[in-house]
């Protein structure tokens, strides 16, 4: 479970003070899918960055496993997001030299892992997004929707609790955005990680277990599927 609880986020001071989070209060369940919604400057990245410890906020909590994660030292925020957040970026961030494997094993650079652990990680995790002919290849050679699917083999590669996901099919063509789609609901509902997507796609969040629709730096309204 995710609980956010007063979260206000500035930026700025005095006359150029900009409040990007205003009193931000919601819980995110295990296992739930979750759809951070709002236009561009609402907040909803911020807000993310602050969920997963990428940002500190001026006032508030963020409770992960009765572990407020805001006042962890920053070496203990960094193994919490290694040891149980995936993140997945609408830019891809993939290293254009590196090959798929290589890719895909950088967040096992700091896991105590021996060298053929880690391998199973990764081949498995290529074996998921259905990249495991393109192992050698490099990423530069790699189209758009084949990138984004290596994205998200390195945010997986770890198994983690949560994933976010910022704008991921923003990039993509509607075929391949689907099928980026399929696999994040896949990861979701059969791995049983928790997903949270940014995103302004009315669409995309409606396939969510929850949307949280988010205006000026305010939550506007919560809405949650019928069971």
């Amino acid at each position: 479970m995710i609980e956010v609880r007063h979260v206000t986020k500035t930026y700025g001071k005095k006359q150029t003070l900009f409040t990007a989070l205003d009193d931000i209060n919601f819980i995110v369940p295990d296992g739930a899918s979750v759809a951070i919604v709002g236009k561009s400057g609402s907040g909803k990245s911020t807000l993310m960055h602050v969920m997963s410890g990428l940002d500190r906020p001026e006032a508030g909590e963020v409770i992960v496993d009765d572990v407020d994660i805001l006042r962890l030292k920053a070496k203990a925020v960094d193994k919490f997001r290694s040891e149980k957040i995936g993140f997945i970026f609408q830019a891809f961030f993939v290293q254009a030299n590196e090959s798929s494997f290589e890719n895909v094993a950088l967040p096992l650079e700091i896991a105590s892992l021996s060298a053929s652990a880690r391998t199973k990680r990764v081949v498995a995790a290529l074996r998921v997004v259905g990249l495991s002919d393109k192992e050698k290849q490099k990423a530069r050679n790699l189209s758009g929707g084949q990138k984004q699917r290596l994205a998200i083999a390195r945010a997986i590669v770890n198994n983690p609790r949560i994933i976010f996901a910022d704008e991921p099919t923003g990039n993509l063509d509607t075929t391949t955005g689907a099928s980026v789609e399929r696999l994040l609901f896949s990861l979701n509902k059969q791995g049983g990680s928790t997903l949270v997507i940014v995103t302004h796609d009315e669409e995309l969040a409606a396939k969510c277990d929850m949307q949280i629709y988010i205006k000026d730096g305010k939550i506007d309204r919560i809405v949650e599927a019928k069971k």
